[in-house]
C-alpha cells in the first residue's frame, strides 16, 4: 500500500490546478499545493485546516454556497495531508475518501458539467 499516498497526493495536486483558475479565493488552494508538494510539510496541514475552517465559518454566516463547497474540499484535503503525515491525533480515517466527491461538488458549483472536467482520474 506504499503507493496510496502518492496517488492521493497526485490527485489533490491535479485538483488544485483545476480549481485555482476558477476560484476567486486562491490563497488556501496555493497553500495546500505547497504543503502537498513536500512530505515533510504534510504535518503543517493541521494549521492550514484551522485557517480554512475559519473561512468555512464565514461562508456559512454569509450564505456563500460556492465558498462552502470550496472550503469543504480544501478542509478535506488538509485533513488528508495531515493524516498522511503520521502525526498524532489524526482527523477521521475516512478523510481521503471524500476528496473526489467534494471535488466533484465544487466542480459542479463552478459550472463544470461532468466529473471528467474536474479530474481525468475519474475517467479511469
Amino acid at each position: 500500500m506504499r503507493t496510496h499516498p502518492t496517488n492521493i497526493i497526485a490527485a489533490m495536486q491535479g485538483l488544485f490546478g483545476v480549481f485555482e483558475p476558477l476560484c476567486d479565493d486562491t490563497v488556501s488552494l496555493q497553500a495546500l499545493a505547497a504543503v502537498a508538494a513536500y512530505r515533510d510539510c504534510w504535518r503543517d496541514a493541521h494549521k492550514l485546516f484551522q485557517d480554512i475552517r475559519q473561512k468555512t465559518l464565514a461562508a456559512e454566516k454569509n450564505g456563500d454556497e460556492l465558498g462552502l463547497a470550496q472550503y469543504a474540499f480544501e478542509e478535506i484535503c488538509a485533513k488528508t495531508l495531515y493524516n498522511l503525515s503520521g502525526s498524532p491525533a489524526p482527523f477521521d480515517a475516512d478523510s481521503a475518501f471524500w476528496v473526489i466527491p467534494l471535488a466533484t461538488q465544487l466542480g459542479a458549483k463552478l459550472g463544470l458539467k461532468t466529473p471528467a472536467q474536474v479530474t481525468p482520474l475519474l475517467e479511469m
